[in-house]
């Protein structure tokens, strides 16, 4: 049970965990191995303390480390990913839905990563209100945690939510969790977590965030006498504001919204038929981003999204659209999941095609039983000023899912049904099932799905049109017991049979893993062998060429990859990929590097290269990507 602070007294956020109240709180202790010896006691002890106020929810956290100066934290920028370092990790499920929930996590250099979780989504993009110190002594690593309730959408007629913890030190690559220590489990099933008890008589205060914007930008250029021009300059405000309806829905505003922080995408190359996927980045967009997630494809090389945010600012032209204002509303209204979504976007004489246009989303889920849903998703982009009627989608899923197949095994089916149409154009339709067993050892899944010709949802992301797919998988990942060198490895199988809507043949695909060993040590090493056969349904032209390869062509063959990467708490950590084989009427040659320099915790330099060399019966050519990045990080 949490222990309530009392009246007039204070926690001092140094990491030390010197104040009185946190001896009087029972720790969470306990924990036990996921890796490498799974269901042993870890080898550092871990305590968690839990106090709060009426505004702030307090753990206290001692990392106890028989060599206190072996700890490693390179990392110090907000939520970068700690595959280099010591971590602590924690998640909370404030509904105790066992579907959601929220996932945190920290470095002994005080690095600080959340992120929103809920139906196969994991949000790292959110950036929640909170704070943290460590402390490192001779005991180990220590952490103090504040986290105000106004952070988190929750139920306040409940005093119990669902919460677990998991620790990873490094350097023995060692992974230990309070509850849920199988590998069928771990820290993001929240049907596997504690409970934490006695949250009573809390607020969000007033549930209301504030966050005004200006620009200002000025620009000159030279003239021919050698001088300047004047200097023509612009301004620009707008503001957002936040605010919590109730202790469960979260309500946003947004005017005359500013993009100007937004970070921006990664150059990469395409040699495939069909587009490229990039997230979304935009803060508006990823507030209460698993609220609006569909029960379809929502990633992977064949994409079949309803709404993907991404649209809504980018006008039919693919061009940038200004966004006048936008309201949303997220959260969890009794058993319901709720997500409504409207943006106006305004016109600009200067950009073609922006003009202006309406976009609503609206998306609910029911849970039911323990761990499933039925949902339905509608959205709707209607142009002010085009005289059309608007373009309409609109879709029905659902998920079952259990934790206790067969005892402790994990069993999920999702289905979907989508429509969608268009001013001028015949509707189109999808739809989709996928039924698997996502296991430790033994990993089982096989999916379908139907793609209509005219399926085109206009807030939507659809990679292909017109065919059917069939998915079959399976997977094997012995552990060796008691092996000197070898943790996993891990064989696996999938087929791919794509036809047109005629039930003639477009894509059939057969992938071998032949083995992907992983060590002790943390290097890891595959080698996967493809079987292709191909008919283009169009003609492509392929990226980074001239060349142009005919509709109906067939063409077939075998491709080798080899992965392999150092472990990544290494100073130099190195990982790469070679690929020769089969590429349409040739073959391609492939080699991606990445090399990562951790001079210091805080001081890092990545650096990616991409070579490709084609040959083609058509012709011969080659791209090539070269990334550098470094970065010096001061403080978390």
């Amino acid at each position: 049970a949490a222990v309530r602070l009392a009246e007039g007294d204070t926690i001092r956020l140094d990491g030390v965990l010197s104040e009185a109240v946190w001896q009087q709180a029972l720790p969470a202790t306990g924990f036990k191995q996921i890796d490498p010896l799974n269901g042993r006691p870890a080898t550092e002890e871990t305590e968690v303390r839990i106090v709060y106020t009426e505004k702030a929810l307090y753990l206290g956290v001692i990392c106890h480390d028989s060599e206190p100066d072996k700890w490693l934290g390179y990392q110090r920028r907000r939520d970068e990913f700690l595959g280099s370092d010591d971590r602590f990790m924690w998640t909370i499920d404030t509904f105790l839905d066992e579907r959601s929930g929220y996932f945190f996590e920290m470095n002994p250099s005080g690095l600080m990563g959340d992120s929103l979780m809920g139906n196969n989504i994991d949000n790292r993009q959110w950036d929640g209100i909170w704070n943290a110190k460590v402390h490192r002594s001779g005991i180990g690593w220590t952490i103090e945690i504040e986290l105000p309730f106004r952070s988190f959408n929750f139920n306040p007629e409940s005093d119990t939510w669902g919460i677990n913890f998991e620790r990873t030190v490094r350097r023995k690559n060692e992974d230990s969790i309070w509850t849920g220590y199988q590998r069928n489990q771990g820290l993001r099933r929240m049907a596997n977590a504690g409970r934490v008890t006695g949250i009573r008589n809390v607020t969000q205060g007033l549930g209301l965030d504030v966050k005004p914007y200006g620009l200002v930008a000025g620009a000159a250029s030279g003239t021919p006498a050698g001088g300047l021009s004047p200097v023509d300059g612009t301004a620009n405000r707008g503001i957002d504001l936040f605010y919590s309806v109730t202790p469960g829905l979260r309500s946003m505003l947004t005017v005359n919204t500013d993009f100007a922080q937004t970070e921006v995408d990664q150059r990469q190359v395409n040699l495939t038929r069909f587009s490229l996927f990039f997230p979304e980045r935009r803060d508006f967009f990823l507030d209460g981003a698993p609220f609006y997630a569909f029960g379809s494809q929502l990633s992977g090389d064949l994409i079949v999204n309803p709404f993907f945010s991404r649209r809504v600012g980018l006008s039919a032209a693919n061009t940038p659209q200004k966004i006048d204002f936008g309201t949303k509303l997220t959260g969890q209204y009794g058993n319901q999941d709720l997500g409504v979504m409207h943006v106006r976007t305004g016109d600009d004489p200067n950009t073609v095609g922006a003009a202006r246009e309406d976009f609503t989303i609206a998306r609910v889920r029911r849970r039911v039983l323990q761990q499933s849903y039925v949902g339905g998703i509608y959205t709707r982009r209607d142009g002010l000023d085009d005289g059309l009627n608007a373009a309409q989608t609109a879709g029905l899923d659902m998920r079952l899912a259990t934790n206790r197949f067969r005892g402790t095994q994990n069993l999920e089916a999702t289905g979907y049904y989508l429509a969608a149409t268009r001013p001028g154009a015949d509707n189109g339709h999808a739809f989709g099932l996928t039924v698997g067993t996502p296991n430790d050892r033994w990993t089982t899944q096989m999916s379908l799905r139907h793609i209509g010709e005219n399926f085109d949802p206009a807030v939507g992301f659809v990679t292909r049109r017109g065919y059917r797919r069939y998915q079959p998988f399976l997977e094997f990942g012995p552990r060796p017991r008691g092996h000197r060198y070898v943790r996993r490895v891990s064989f696996s199988a999938a087929g791919d049979v794509q036809t047109d809507l005629s039930n003639d043949f477009l894509t059939q695909r057969v992938d071998l893993k032949v083995f992907d060993i992983l060590f002790h040590s943390q290097e890891q090493f595959s080698v996967t062998v493809v079987r292709d056969r191909e008919r283009l349904d169009v003609p492509f032209t392929v990226s980074g060429s001239r060349i142009t390869l005919p509709q109906d062509a067939i063409y077939s063959g075998t491709r080798v990859s080899l992965r392999g990467q150092t472990a990544q708490r290494r100073v130099l950590a190195f990982s790469g990929t070679y690929e020769n084989g089969y590429y349409y009427s040739g073959t391609r040659e492939s080699l991606i590097g990445n090399l990562t320099i951790r001079a210091r915790p805080g001081v890092i330099v990545y650096t990616t290269a991409e070579v490709n060399n084609v040959h083609l019966a058509e012709g011969d050519f080659q791209t090539t990507l070269f990334r550098l990045i470094g970065e010096t990080q001061f403080s978390p």
